[in-house]
């Protein structure tokens, strides 16, 4: 069920590339790759989840409240990530130029759905 709502994603939204649904400690719960992608959103995932806890730390320590998205731009990739519990993230990656608005838009409307069938 995860695989489709992240299939979803990726399609709906223009340059989508990678859809993830990751636990806080790294692991994926499930994820959607389009076939031509060189990278491994799994690995990606892991890697951010490690920004992600310092991101909340420093959030706590300045009292700026609950982080609830992230953007990351690189070069080569756009990942934004909407927190949906202290437990469970899902990040949608775009190549370059990829209509993050989109993005960030249809992550808001599915966390929901996320939150509810975790």
């Amino acid at each position: 069920m995860f695989r489709e709502m992240l299939q979803d994603l990726v399609e709906k939204t223009d340059g989508g590339v990678a859809g993830l649904l990751m636990a806080s400690d790294g692991i994926a719960i499930d994820q959607y790759t389009k076939v031509d992608s060189p990278f491994d959103i799994e690995s990606v995932g892991m890697e951010y989840t490690v920004v992600l806890k310092g991101l909340q730390r420093a959030a706590e320590m300045l009292d700026t409240g609950t982080t609830n998205e992230v953007s990351l731009k690189t070069e080569r990739l756009t990942t934004v990530v909407r927190l949906l519990s202290d437990e469970y993230f899902v990040a949608l990656t775009l190549e370059p130029g990829g209509n993050v608005g989109k993005a960030r838009y249809l992550l808001r409307v599915a966390a929901p759905k996320l939150i509810d069938n975790l």
